[in-house]
């Protein structure tokens, strides 16, 4: 596991070096992803990457895993608390859409997670732009498959280092690098809503992901509807589809 850490910190520096940056930001949610790509950026660029705590409906100082992870590497960070912002826009988006008769009530959870995720997009966007830095992504490969990520929001970035690792192997690695038990063990959750898990979510653990993606027998239900989940969400993995080139005259 050692070497695949010095395999993704050498990545890292070639490309911040091949863009002409200055260092590397991600986003940290408390999560395990977030928590091992905040120890790689460390290694990469001990001076030069920044963690980004961005909370809404909470205080930074409630997001206990996120300044764990910080912490735990001495990785510099920064909280901007984006409660106000998501509440204005999401108030206002509703309020004009009931105005006009369209407002659909079912999907506003959704809706509302998505709008989260967008927005913290934009921020990380903004502060890297400050610093000149690179956005760092989270997503694995069972989260890539599955498509379980946001479109332009935590799946807008410009780096994911951990995509061709397995749940599992981010497991594993997260331990190399001694991440805290705490996030290291806790269930997997994107926080969409309060009590929202990633399996839950998904309707599929990540150890069947995982055995799946190691090209293991699984349950064919649960093969049936992870290739379901890939092809309804390969416009995720696509950059925005255009028609041919019109040849006419």
């Amino acid at each position: 596991m050692e070497d695949r850490i010095k395999h993704l910190t050498d990545w890292l520096q070639k490309k911040v070096d091949e863009a002409g940056a200055d260092g590397l930001l991600v986003g940290v949610s408390g999560g395990i992803d977030s928590a091992v790509v905040s120890y790689l950026i460390k290694r990469a660029f001990p001076e030069d990457s920044l963690g980004v705590i961005l909370p809404i409906n909470k205080e930074v100082e409630d997001q206990e895993d996120a300044l764990k992870a910080v912490e735990g590497c001495g990785l510099d960070y920064v909280g901007i608390n984006l409660t106000s912002s998501y509440k204005t826009t999401y108030e206002t988006i509703q309020e004009e859409l009931k105005e006009k008769g369209d407002w659909h009530e079912d999907k506003s959870q959704l809706g509302g997670a998505n709008l989260q995720a967008r927005l913290r997009m934009s921020t990380l966007y903004a502060v890297a732009n400050n610093y000149n830095y690179l956005v760092v992504g989270t997503d694995n490969a069972a989260e890539d498959y599955t498509g379980y990520f946001t479109k332009y929001g935590d799946g807008g970035v410009d780096l994911v280092p951990l995509i061709h690792m397995r749940k599992e192997e981010v497991r594993e690695m997260a331990e190399a690098l001694n991440v805290p038990d705490s996030i290291v063990h806790k269930k997997p959750s994107a926080e969409l809503w309060e009590g929202q898990t990633d399996e839950d979510e998904l309707g599929i653990s990540y150890d069947t992901i995982d055995a799946y993606l190691r090209g293991e027998s699984i349950d064919p239900e649960d093969e049936k509807r992870l290739k379901q989940l890939h092809e309804r969400t390969e416009h995720k993995r696509q950059i925005p589809a255009g028609p041919d080139k019109y040849e006419g005259d």
